[in-house]
C-alpha cells in the first residue's frame, strides 16, 4: 500500500482544489459543510444542483472507467480528490449510492444494453439511486429476504412484491436496485436475484420513517406488482447473492472515501468549537480528540489498503472489519461532540427542534452500530469469513 503522491498525483490535488475554489460558492455557499449524517435533509435541491455542476467540470464518478464515462482515476487520486473535497467543506453527495453502488455494479455485473441505459444518468448527476436491501425480517440477515419477483412471460416483466426498510433517500430517488427472491421455494442466498426498479410508477410506495430529530432521511418502501422490464435483471436469476456480495466489496470500498469525508468535516467542526469554547485545555477531551484523529487515519488507511482488490468489488479479509470500526469511531466522535459542546448541546424542551449540525449527527449516530449489520453480525463475519471459525450454533 502506498501512502504518498507522485508529483503528477500532487499536480491532480491542486486541479481539484482550484476547481473547488472556483465554484463551491456564489449560489452553493449554502451547502458548504451540509448533509452529513443527520444532516441529509437540508437543501436538497441546491445539493441536487451542486451534483449537476460536478457533472459539468467531470468530477462525477472519476474512478469509474474513461470507456464509462469517468475518468479512470487512480486509486490515490480518488483518495486526494476526497480529501480535497472535505478540505473545502463539499457537501453530502445525494449522488453517492449511484455512482460508488449501482454504477460499479453495472459496470462489473450488468449487460451493455444496462449500462447504456443507466450509467449516464448517474455520469450527468440527475438520476439517483437507492438501496433495496434491509427488510422488516432481513435486516443483518440479508440471505433472509422475502420479497418476491415473478416473471410475467405475457407482458415480458419482472413483478416485485415485498417491503424494503430503512432506503435512504428513497423519497429523492429515480431507481432502487431490489434483492428479490426469484424461486420461492429457495431459501437463504439461493434463488435471489438483483433488480433494476424505477421509483416513480403506481406499484411503489414510499413512507417516511420519521426519527427522534423529526427528519426523515430514509423510509419503508412498498412493492406492490411494481414492475421492471425483463432486461432489467443484473445477471441472471438465483445470480442476487453474487451480485450483492460484489456491490457490498464497492460499500466496503471506493464509496468509504466520500464516507470518511463526512467524518473528516465533522471532526474538524468539532475541533474548532473546541478551540473556541476553551474544551480543548481539558486534558481529557484533549486526549479525546487526539484518539479520534487517530482513527480517522487509520480508517483511510485501511481504504487504501481495501482499494487493491478487485474490479469486480471482490471483498479482501481487510474490508471485513471496516464496518465494525467506523460504526463504533462515528458513534464515539457523536459523544465527544456533546461533550465538546457541553452545556451547548442540551436540546430544548419540544418539537420542532433547531438543532445544529454536531446534536444532529450525535443523535444519527446511535443508529450507526445498528444498521448495515450490526455490530454482532459484523463479529461474526469476521469470525466465519476472515478467520475461518466455526459458524455460529443454528437452530
Amino acid at each position: 500500500m502506498k501512502l504518498s503522491f507522485s508529483p503528477q498525483d500532487e499536480q491532480f490535488r491542486e486541479e481539484v482544489a482550484n476547481w473547488l475554489a472556483e465554484n463551491l460558492c456564489g449560489e452553493f455557499e449554502r451547502v458548504r459543510h451540509r448533509g452529513g449524517p443527520g444532516d441529509e435533509h437540508h437543501l436538497v435541491e441546491e445539493r441536487k444542483a451542486w451534483e449537476r455542476k460536478l457533472a459539468e467540470g467531470g468530477w462525477t464518478c472519476i474512478g469509474w472507467p474513461q470507456e464509462h464515462g469517468g475518468r479512470g482515476a487512480s486509486i490515490e487520486q480518488q483518495v486526494i480528490f476526497n480529501e480535497e473535497y472535505a478540505r473545502a467543506g463539499g457537501p453530502g453527495r445525494i449522488g453517492h449510492i449511484g455512482e460508488t453502488l449501482a454504477g460499479p455494479t453495472i459496470i462489473a455485473f450488468g449487460s451493455d444494453e444496462q449500462k447504456q441505459k443507466y450509467l449516464p444518468g448517474i455520469l450527468r448527476g440527475e438520476v439517483f439511486w437507492c438501496q433495496g436491501y434491509s427488510e422488516p425480517s432481513a435486516g443483518s440477515d440479508l440471505g433472509n429476504v422475502k420479497t418476491k419477483a415473478e416473471f410475467d412471460e405475457a407482458a415480458g416483466k419482472w413483478r416485485i412484491n415485498g417491503q424494503k426498510v430503512w432506503t435512504s433517500l428513497a423519497h429523492e430517488s429515480e431507481y432502487c436496485f431490489v434483492i428479490a427472491r426469484t424461486d420461492p421455494a429457495s431459501v437463504g442466498h439461493k434463488g435471489l436475484g438483483f433488480f433494476l426498479v424505477p421509483m416513480d410508477q403506481p406499484g411503489v410506495t414510499v413512507r417516511p420513517i420519521e426519527q427522534i430529530t423529526g427528519t426523515s432521511e430514509f423510509n419503508e418502501v412498498f412493492f406492490d406488482d411494481a414492475e421492471c422490464d425483463a432486461t432489467d435483471i443484473v445477471g441472471a436469476p438465483g445470480d442476487g447473492w453474487k451480485v450483492a456480495m460484489g456491490l457490498l466489496g464497492f460499500e466496503r470500498g471506493v464509496s468509504t472515501l466520500g464516507q470518511q469525508m463526512l467524518f473528516q468535516n465533522e471532526f474538524d467542526a468539532i475541533v474548532k468549537v473546541a478551540r473556541e469554547n476553551g474544551a480543548a485545555r481539558n486534558p481529557a477531551l484533549r486526549q479525546r480528540i487526539a484518539d479520534a484523529h487517530v482513527g480517522l487515519k487509520i480508517l483511510r488507511y485501511n481504504s487504501m489498503r481495501m482499494l487493491s482488490g478487485g474490479e469486480d468489488g471482490s471483498l479482501q479479509k481487510e474490508a471485513m472489519i471496516y464496518k465494525l470500526y467506523w460504526a463504533t469511531w462515528h458513534r464515539n466522535l457523536g459523544k465527544l461532540a456533546m461533550d465538546v459542546l457541553g452545556q451547548e448541546s442540551e436540546i430544548l424542551d419540544d418539537a420542532p427542534y433547531e438543532l445544529n449540525r454536531l446534536q444532529s449527527m450525535y443523535l444519527f449516530t446511535r443508529s450507526d452500530t445498528i444498521y448495515g449489520g450490526t455490530n454482532q453480525i459484523q463479529r461474526n463475519i469476521i469470525a466465519e469469513r476472515a478467520l475461518g471459525m466455526p459458524r455460529e450454533p443454528r437452530g
